[in-house]
């Protein structure tokens, strides 16, 4: 590309080595969180939310149990100053719930929203100004001084405002562009809003540092955090919070790397949106803490749920590759994933272990809403034996023998890559079924007879060929007595390789199923059989196999 050489980095690193957060290995509690869908994310939608979606979607975040909710720019519309207003006088926000909203440093903005905010039990009023040097030069084209007079000047009105009002307001500082921001300088303005909110054990103040604009790798970002966290005045009074944006595709690795260097809050959005690239995906975040055995005190159990809900109300859809929440992430095509998986659920089941290790699946599906057979194991012509197999019994209990499962995995592929297309588990069972089960071509099963006198004798009765025949038969067991029936009478010689059978269900009148794998000139043939009486099953399991040798002739 021509015109690399225009670019160059944009940020500061701090002024003193800010790398203690490289040694820690992991994160030890959930953040506090703030979700900012109906802010930040709202003003990025193609068609913003109007005032009913707007309520629907904040109950819906306090469901999913967000404590902190920015519901909007109060003062910069009409429309965010009505939904406040209907949040307040219709009583919609609970108790444990704050919510916060946004103003610039201008007394008239400061004003409306404390005007929008009246009634109000608990929220969070969050002040802000841009402070990096591109904004600085190009923007306000003013000094580092008179950006700390802006901020300090919004900071005192807050104050004046609150103290005039009822209800309990805490206040958030963000100096909007901190990744652009000399680091020296984004402490000095913070700490001098510091100064005039005085925070206190019981009246904590929020400094909010914001990756507006992602400009450097994520541990760039982490150093920046530590050294603000290192640094900034009253800072057992002081919740560092972090806004990362994912300009560079980073927000998650920022958000991570910035809990580890001292912040304790993250704002962010459902599945990542907002302006540009958007915000930090908090599903994601929340699940990955999920997944080191943290409780992320968010509710995602139902991710299916929350998908369709915020595709409903947003507009936007979330790609199938989302981590945890795109419907693909879990699913397996290859054969070798797929039989990994099969076999790391085996092994869960036989050696009853809690824990979680399986292979390729980081976290257990089903505890954020996911099915193993639909979502899990997907077939396609990529598969291999161990998920068709594993399809077949997660869904309808048959418990194929290795070499079946390897036969009918070939079947399966061949239908998928003729018909072009993914089979669903349905699909799946109903090429099993016709292929395989209880097959009736040749030879019908109608009736037996068994005898035992040393040894077992049968009288087979079968329709071949649409002729009621009658055939005697002598041998070790019942299906070796069967086999030598239909061998001495049918003249074809084939010898049985595998036999198993198990139940379908249970009670007295319950399904059971058979699998009987015969060897004719080198080549072994598979067939099923579906019966209430374990004997049909395993006869039906005989002629299906031997039917389908016929079939191929």
């Amino acid at each position: 590309m021509k015109n690399y050489g225009k670019y160059s980095k944009s940020y500061f690193m701090p002024p003193v080595p800010s790398t203690n957060w490289v040694h820690k290995s992991h994160i030890e509690d959930a953040p506090l969180w703030c979700s900012v869908d109906l802010r930040d994310g709202n003003q990025a939608l193609v068609i913003p939310m109007d005032l009913d979606k707007k309520v629907e979607f904040f109950t819906y975040l306090v469901h999913l149990g967000f404590k902190e909710i920015e519901v909007g720019f109060p003062a910069a519309s009409e429309t965010e100053y009505n939904f406040l207003r209907r949040l307040i006088e219709d009583d919609l926000i609970p108790d444990d719930v704050t919510i916060q909203v946004l103003t610039q440093s201008r007394e008239h903005i400061i004003k409306k929203t404390f005007e929008a905010l009246k009634g109000v039990k608990n929220a969070i009023v969050h002040l802000y100004n841009s402070t990096s040097l591109a904004q600085r030069e190009q923007v306000f084209k003013k000094s580092q001084d008179e950006i700390i007079e802006l901020g300090v000047l919004g900071a005192k009105l807050l104050k004046e405002y609150a103290e005039k009002e009822e209800g309990n307001f805490r206040f958030e500082y963000s100096p909007e562009s901190f990744t652009g921001t000399e680091m020296e300088f984004a402490l000095k303005i913070c700490n001098a809003i510091l100064d005039i909110w005085q925070p206190s054990k019981d009246n904590k103040v929020i400094i909010n540092l914001p990756s507006t604009v992602q400009v450097s790798m994520p541990h760039v970002y982490a150093s920046q955090i530590e050294y603000m966290s290192e640094n900034l005045k009253y800072r057992d009074h002081v919740i560092i919070s972090i806004h990362p944006h994912n300009d560079r595709g980073c927000a998650i690795a920022e958000a991570e790397m910035g809990l580890l260097a001292g912040a304790q809050r993250v704002e962010g959005t459902l599945f990542g949106n907002g302006e540009r690239t958007g915000n930090v995906d908090l599903v994601t975040v929340a699940l990955n803490l999920f997944s080191h055995g943290i409780d992320p005190k968010l509710n995602f159990e139902n991710i299916p749920d929350v998908v369709h809900f915020y595709e409903r109300i947003t507009g936007m859809f979330v790609p199938p590759r989302q981590p945890y929440s795109g419907e693909l992430v879990f699913a397996a095509f290859s054969g070798s994933h797929q039989d990994a998986i099969a076999k790391g659920m085996q092994y869960r089941g036989d050696h009853q272990i809690t824990g979680w290790s399986v292979p390729y699946l980081p976290i257990d599906p089903q505890d954020i809403g996911r099915e193993y057979g639909s979502d899990v194991i997907r077939i396609n012509s990529q598969s291999g034996k161990g998920g068709i197999g594993f399809i077949l019994n997660e869904n309808y209990g048959f418990d194929l023998p290795p070499k079946m499962r390897e036969d009918i995995g070939y079947t399966v592929k061949n239908a998928s890559d003729h018909l072009n297309k993914e089979l669903k588990p349905n699909e799946v069972y109903e090429i099993f079924k016709k292929d395989y089960v209880n097959v009736e071509d040749k030879i019908r099963l109608i009736d037996y007879h068994f005898k035992r006198n040393g040894e077992f004798a049968v009288e087979l009765i079968l329709n071949v060929d649409g002729e009621e025949k009658s055939f005697l038969g002598r041998g070790n067991g019942r299906l070796d007595s069967v086999a030598n029936a239909i061998k001495e009478n049918l003249n074809i010689s084939y010898t049985i390789q595998t036999y198993t059978e198990h139940a379908l269900e249970r009670g007295s009148n319950s399904l059971a199923a058979a699998y009987v794998g015969i060897t004719i000139e080198d080549k072994i043939i598979w067939g099923a059989g579906v019966d209430t009486d374990i004997i049909f099953a395993s006869i039906k399991a005989l002629v299906s196999a031997l039917n389908r040798k016929f079939k191929e002739k």
